[in-house]
């Protein structure tokens, strides 16, 4: 109601409204359908979840599934960057208990 009646191009709301709309001459509408599903009034897309075993841990904390599978292809430098920052914790946390032990 308090949009003015001449609506432009350049308009966002007129814009945002008209790709919101579900027409049923679409060809595409029921592909969106099945895969796209409401949440807090927008529209998410709902895309396939990894359903194996524990993945290895990595850097980024990405799960497997929809843009990768899960099989860790390295030369292996994750899992000694891994093992080389546990080692230095463990022996920060000795050294700490060691120089504080009389105290």
């Amino acid at each position: 109601m308090s949009k003015p009646l001449a609506r432009y191009k350049d308009d966002e709301d007129l814009d945002k409204m008209l790709k919101d709309q579900d027409r049923p001459e679409d060809p595409m509408l029921a592909f969106i359908k099945k895969k796209s599903k409401v949440k807090n009034g927008a529209k998410v897309k709902e895309e396939p979840k990894y359903k194996g075993p524990a993945p290895p841990p990595n850097r980024y904390n990405i799960m497997p599934g929809y843009r990768w599978d899960g099989v860790d292809r390295s030369n292996g430098f994750e899992k000694t960057l891994f093992s080389k920052i546990s080692d230095k914790k463990a022996t920060d946390h000795q050294a700490f208990k060691w120089s504080t032990e009389d105290m």
